[in-house]
């Protein structure tokens, strides 16, 4: 791969021999998500189905040859963002320039653009990620976005 440095490529051979459960040099394509995650990308669910994420485990199988090109396109793509992108886009959000905004707007734009999430979906993750907020509504972004951005690359 032209455009894969050797240590990129190391990369993705340690981290898609973990996901090669059988042990015979292929990883179901139900993990490719993970597995990608795992090296640090964040593709979108639309990105992930028109690569080839297979719904349901034992539908299809890829090489190490086959997900190199799947990591360079995902690596390469510009939509996926990045935390200093999202501080920016909820700095919109933050009417005092206090680093805080709405908790009830945090939860809308979660809910509402982008890859949209169900309420269900969205209650464990900010359970999880946000702080409390305070007692005129307002939560403090960057942990909120650091916590997030730390489990998307768990």
């Amino acid at each position: 791969m032209a455009d894969l440095s050797a240590r990129d490529i190391e990369k993705v051979k340690f981290a898609f021999s973990i996901y090669d459960f059988e042990g015979n040099e292929t990883m179901d394509a139900f993990y490719m998500g993970e597995c990608l995650r795992a090296l640090n990308l964040n593709p979108t669910l639309a990105v992930l189905e028109k690569l080839g994420l297979a719904k349901k485990k034992k539908e299809k199988k890829f090489k190490l040859d086959e997900f190199l090109p799947i990591y360079a396109q995902v690596k390469k793509d510009k939509d996926a963002g990045s935390y200093e992108d999202f501080i920016e886009v909820l700095k919109l959000y933050d009417k005092d320039s206090n680093g805080t905004m709405m908790y009830a707007e945090l939860e809308h734009i979660l809910i509402s653009l982008g890859e949209r999430l169900e309420k269900e979906e969205l209650t464990p993750i900010l359970l999880e990620c946000c702080p409390e907020e305070d007692e005129d509504g307002f939560v403090p972004y960057a942990p909120f976005l650091k916590k997030l951005c730390e489990g998307v690359k768990a």
